[in-house]
């Protein structure tokens, strides 16, 4: 690498920089490329002036990827850093130039995203026509810096480090059959006594068959069977009120049927313990200051969400 290359201001390499710490988070300067809407070549020859500015070697190249340096793990951190700040800047500006505008992506898990943000989603567009929302639903934990995110809603009591946040809600799982499946197969008195009845589960991993519930200082598991299994609540909610058997619903699923009297819920004074059931969070970058149009939404969503039955 040449040693004659020198920055006489550093300002002159933020740009290289910040397309770094971009190669850093794409894993690669083809997918940096692709990102900012240019070549690999002028991507690396990016990355190759910041390194003969510093006259240090930040990545090691190869056919497949990149890899950093001692020096670029350094360099990244505080590259990364740079590239907040920057954003905060934006999102101060945006913060005082008046109304809320742009897009807004937020990422929810399904059944929420479904039956209780999406309706929200509604009322916002009207209320705010110049923003626009992107909802991305998945139980997957997204990357809120990596894929461009701005704010996650997430269901647990341990929110991850590194990011702000305010719990919005509590999302609670109810154990609820139709009457007419209660006639025939009788009431459980007890969790144990759900090994004898269909019951209609998530199925997406072997714990889903195992239902915990407490109860004061009670615990119990028990393991369940059924001759219907479905990954999405508003299925297991159709089979519930088709007498198949005894489903695991999340509350706000199946909160109508139960005040309707469609569906009974079953063992009320257990608490039925799940991955999906806790506290659910808004959780957004530790900006200082949030743009108008983030805040706008995360203050619908908290209006929203205070209405939530669970």
């Amino acid at each position: 690498m040449s040693t004659n290359q020198s920055v006489t201001n550093p300002l002159d390499s933020l740009n290289d920089m910040a397309v770094f710490a971009r190669v850093v988070e794409a894993g690669g300067f083809s997918a940096a490329a692709r990102q900012l809407g240019t070549t690999p070549s002028a991507v690396s020859r990016q990355v190759a002036r910041l390194e003969g500015a510093l006259r240090v070697r930040l990545l090691e190249r190869t056919t497949r990827k990149v890899r950093l340096t001692e020096a670029g793990t350094a360099a990244y951190g505080r590259c990364q850093a740079l590239v907040a700040a920057a954003r905060e800047v934006w999102a101060l500006c945006d913060t005082h130039t008046g109304a809320p505008s742009g897009l807004v992506r937020m990422s929810v898990p399904k059944a929420v995203g479904r039956q209780v943000v999406h309706p929200l989603v509604l009322s916002f567009l009207a209320q705010y026509p110049a923003v626009d929302v992107q909802l991305v639903v998945t139980d997957r934990v997204v990357d809120l810096w990596e894929e461009g995110i701005d704010l996650a809603l997430r269901i647990t009591d341990a929110p991850p480090p590194g990011l702000a946040g305010r719990p919005v809600a509590t999302v609670r799982h109810r154990i609820c059959a139709s009457p007419a499946y209660l006639a025939a197969h009788g009431h459980p008195a007890h969790p144990r006594d759900l090994a004898g009845h269909a019951c209609i589960y998530l199925g997406e991993d072997e714990r889903d068959r195992h239902w915990r519930f407490v109860r004061g200082p009670e615990a119990a598991t028990v393991t369940v069977h059924g001759r219907y299994v479905a990954n999405h609540s508003e299925l297991r909610l159709e089979a519930a009120l088709a007498h198949l058997g005894i489903a695991s619903l999340p509350g706000f699923t199946a909160q109508a049927a139960l005040h309707s009297g469609a569906l009974v819920e079953v063992l009320p004074d257990w608490e039925h313990r799940t991955s999906y059931a806790g506290t659910a969070w808004l959780l957004y970058p530790p900006n200082r200051f949030l743009a108008a149009k983030t805040r706008a939404w995360i203050d619908h969503v908290v209006q929203g969400l205070a209405q939530l039955k669970s």
